[in-house]
């Protein structure tokens, strides 16, 4: 016999409606997200998209402020009292590839396309902002709405910081929320963890230069091939003998380049790769260790090396108070049975992890695993045939008003 714990809990009575009315908005919702995702645009300057985020915020009472260096968008909703502000966050970048989804809404514009669904994040704040304009009256305090450019490596929210997104409301912004689609998790699911959800993520090139010469005398020549396959292997079992296997890292060389032909030794090799951790003292470490590596091993093969690390994202680390909150949250809108805690970090990067390093918030993944597909078959984020269910924008939708009302309720 089955008791009462055994079954899934059900949306709580002070979100009594708010799916509901998330769903209501939905036409509105997927027709925005199928016009971005028609006309795609990569990096800091997405004009069209600006374009279509002003005209989904128009007739509605926010206050909206554009980037002098970007086309972001921040949107500022007040409520009915004063009192402190919480930011919501969308990205807005689509990815320099093609497109072979073949949904009927396919980009249109050649080698670009929304792979990693910002076009479901932008839809989806747009209709938070919907859904918290109708409930204006029950908010002690702002809403910042921070629709973002450049996330896919750019690092957009940098800029949007440096710019004043966190104290658009007049005050410092308390609370922040992202979400983001993953077609691998079932429609509607809620996934995230306190701490470390993603990693940081450096990339590295390495150039090898030697002598060139004959492919038939190579003692005559100083050879950078070997040297460079040499790097490439010593890198792996260097992280193993440094990092603390509780402390993961990843150093992954990606490219390897060199010569033009059979028997031609050419001057100079390259590598390239990423290094992704999930503490700043283990970033550290490898962005020091890497160079240093490949540096004593063209040294021992009589090579120059050049080799550069280039900083990029940090590690999104959530505040262990707001993920909780998150995930009690959405066992109260969308019912027990979409929560589902992250027991380990993704080794991705998130621009959203500056955020996260100055305001206490939340980062969670939202699932959205095409109908009639194994989540852990379908097509994931970034590739080129990823799709995903749109019954799952209502439930992001509801979510993120979800955050605003608790936080401003919370903080009246």
């Amino acid at each position: 016999m089955t008791g009462p714990t055994d079954l899934p809990s059900l949306p709580d009575a002070r979100f009594a409606g708010l799916l509901d009315e998330a769903k209501a908005l939905q036409p509105t919702t997927v027709a925005l997200r199928r016009a971005l995702h028609r006309h795609p645009e990569v990096g800091l300057q997405l004009p069209a998209t600006q374009r279509a985020v002003l005209d989904a915020l128009d007739g509605l009472p926010v206050e909206t402020t554009l980037g002098t260096g970007t086309t972001s968008v921040t949107a500022v909703l007040r409520g009915a009292e004063p009192g402190p502000a919480v930011l919501l966050r969308a990205d807005m970048d689509a990815l320099p590839m093609p497109e072979d989804s073949g949904l009927e809404f396919a980009s249109e514009t050649d080698g670009v396309m929304h792979a990693c669904g910002h076009d479901t994040h932008v839809a989806m704040l747009a209709g938070a902002a919907r859904l918290l304009a109708q409930h204006a009256d029950e908010l002690a305090g702002s809403v910042v709405l921070m629709f973002q450019p450049g996330e896919e490596g750019y690092h957009g929210a940098r800029h949007m910081i440096h710019e004043g997104v966190l104290d658009a409301a007049g005050t410092r912004v308390r609370n922040a929320f992202a979400l983001h689609t993953f077609a691998n998790l079932p429609t509607g699911t809620i996934a995230t963890k306190p701490g470390p959800v993603l990693a940081s993520a450096d990339s590295f090139t390495v150039r090898v230069i030697g002598k060139g010469g004959h492919g038939s005398m190579p003692h005559t020549a100083i050879d950078p091939i070997p040297a460079a396959a040499e790097m490439v292997t010593a890198l792996q079992s260097r992280l193993t003998r440094i990092v603390d296997v509780f402390d993961p890292a990843v150093v992954t060389v990606t490219r390897i380049a060199g010569g033009t032909t059979d028997n031609v030794i050419p001057e100079s090799a390259e590598l390239e790769g990423t290094i992704r951790t999930l503490s700043e003292s283990t970033r550290a470490l490898l962005r020091t260790e890497v160079a240093a590596v490949c540096e004593k091993i063209g040294e021992a093969h009589g090579c120059r090396v050049v080799a550069d690390v280039t900083p990029g994202f940090p590690v999104t680390a959530t505040d262990e108070t707001e993920s909780v909150r998150v995930l009690d949250l959405a066992a109260e809108v969308l019912g027990g049975q979409y929560v589902q805690p992250m027991a380990h970090p993704l080794m991705g990067a998130e621009d959203f992890s500056y955020v996260l390093q100055r305001v206490p918030g939340a980062f969670a993944f939202l699932g959205a695993c095409p109908p009639g597909e194994n989540p852990a078959d379908a097509a994931p984020n970034h590739s080129n045939r990823v799709r995903y269910d749109e019954d799952a924008l209502a439930y992001g939708v509801a979510l993120y008003a979800a955050y605003a009302l608790d936080t401003l309720r919370q903080h009246s």
